[in-house]
């Protein structure tokens, strides 16, 4: 007698990390964004990324946790997005500051948000870093591409004017738009290039 085979699919997670770099506003879109496209989000926020939040936005830390499917504080190492027997699909940090991709390139961890990036890149699934720094000096262009070597996508939040945006928060959902294309989602509020849009001829 056969025996039955049981369904081991796992649903569709993601890990979102907030680091203190200026932009919590990506972050905290892409957790609206996960809840519309049906995929379980899992938040760890950084202390300065709460810092962060109070200065750039008027949400405060409990509505954005409210967000999250699952939420857990930046210091509790034993949670189990540290551990790559949790089954996801990758992670995120938006924005991610030059500290904590410096500490995701060396290994050395001291939160759980640059622990659990740390085995996103050890199991070999998806590291999307949204690094928030400008100008770059040479050492932060070597850490990125010691990243990109290890397997990590560098993408940096920059604004797309070709979408035509009317208001801030069109800039915002088409670079969280650009964040889950990276993963194979898609977000229908994220405005795409279709090409340019023919110009009418005016009738004689």
């Amino acid at each position: 007698m056969r025996k039955s085979q049981t369904n081991t699919a796992v649903k569709e997670r993601l890990v979102v990390g907030i680091s203190g770099a200026s932009g919590v506003v990506y972050g905290v879109r892409l957790l609206d964004a996960l809840r519309d496209i049906g995929v379980e989000s899992h938040l760890v926020i950084s202390k300065a990324a709460q810092l962060t939040l109070s200065l750039e936005t008027k949400l405060n830390l409990k509505s954005v946790l409210a967000k999250a499917d699952h939420h857990y504080a930046a210091g509790d190492v034993a949670a189990s997005i540290a551990s790559g027997s949790f089954a996801v699909k990758g992670m995120v940090v938006a924005p991610c500051s030059v500290r904590s991709m410096s500490e995701i390139a060396t290994g050395v961890t001291t939160t759980l948000l640059t622990r659990a990036a740390d085995v996103t890149l050890k199991e070999r699934r998806r590291l999307v870093l949204a690094v928030r720094e400008t100008p770059l000096h040479l050492g932060h262009l070597r850490t990125m591409t010691a990243l990109t070597e290890m397997g990590a996508i560098i993408l940096p939040p920059v604004p797309a004017f070709y979408a035509a945006p009317d208001s801030l928060e069109d800039l915002v959902d088409h670079f969280v738009g650009r964040i889950l294309d990276c993963f194979g989602y898609h977000w229908a509020k994220a405005k795409r290039w279709d090409g340019p849009v023919p110009k009418t001829k005016a009738k004689p």
